[in-house]
């Protein structure tokens, strides 16, 4: 079993340069440019609270809403940390939407074939032995990546020999925790943190709760959403093949 890996964010540290934001977008292939939220084409991005700046992201909680309300387990949280996405898998529902506090999961709405877009801690990257493109990219180790465990004993070690830091690591336990956590020397509330509606508890025993109560609407809604996303596939895959016939045709009458 791996040791699990998180990201630990040191607002204090944080000069705003965008430098993170601008390495996402590179490694996945998205326009390089600022946004001043979260997108289908921004997975991080800096906001700027007065003099501090705040970088945003998934968090990737331990026991994620976002997973626990995916029908089909498209979404899923991997032993190495990360809060991973199948599109294969995806139907559209878009209930991961719904149920992320943080508002984390973006659809493509402007796509012909949308998937959902949230940012997965470079999965790809550490599978292969690497580090997520922000980290890599900070130019003053205001994010750093590692261990989850050791990365809180660090938190903490720098919050003890610093008494400019809040005595706070939010994420520690926030949403039962998550694999990106944050210390900071300005109250985290100033810097529009999220308070977890549950406190230290995951959030999926609320979504269960909910799911739990309307079992017929869940149910057949999502038979419905899976029936109608077979069709627009087969469809799609009807007007290929209609077309590379069409080809062939004319490939051999020339």
């Amino acid at each position: 079993m791996p040791n699990k890996k998180a990201i630990l964010v040191d607002i204090k540290r944080c000069i705003g340069c965008q430098q993170c934001e601008q390495s996402c977008q590179q490694v996945h292939g998205m326009p390089v440019e600022h946004q001043a939220q979260l997108s289908e084409t921004a997975l991080t991005f800096v906001d700027q609270k007065g003099e501090k700046f705040v970088r945003r992201m998934c968090l990737h909680c331990e026991d994620p809403a976002c997973a626990s309300a995916c029908l089909v387990g498209a979404l899923k949280k991997s032993p190495l940390g990360p809060v991973t996405y199948d599109s294969k898998k995806c139907m559209g529902c878009r209930y991961c939407m719904i149920a992320c506090p943080q508002g984390v999961p973006k659809y493509q709405w402007s796509k012909l074939a949308p998937y959902v877009k949230k940012c997965d801690m470079c999965y790809d990257r550490q599978l292969a032995g690497g580090i997520p493109a922000c980290v890599e990219a900070c130019p003053v180790q205001a994010s750093t990546f590692g261990d989850r465990d050791a990365l809180l004993r660090e938190a903490w070690e720098r919050i003890r020999n610093d008494s400019s830091y809040v005595p706070r690591i939010y994420g520690a336990e926030e949403f039962g925790g998550t694999s990106v956590f944050y210390i900071s020397d300005v109250a985290f509330e100033s810097l529009g943190f999220v308070a977890p509606p549950l406190g230290s508890e995951p959030l999926p025993a609320l979504s269960a709760a909910a799911l739990g109560e309307t079992p017929t609407v869940v149910v057949v809604g999502g038979s419905i959403l899976a029936a109608l996303y077979w069709i627009t596939q087969r469809k799609r895959q009807v007007a290929l093949d209609e077309l590379r016939a069409l080809d062939n045709k004319k490939e051999e009458r020339s």
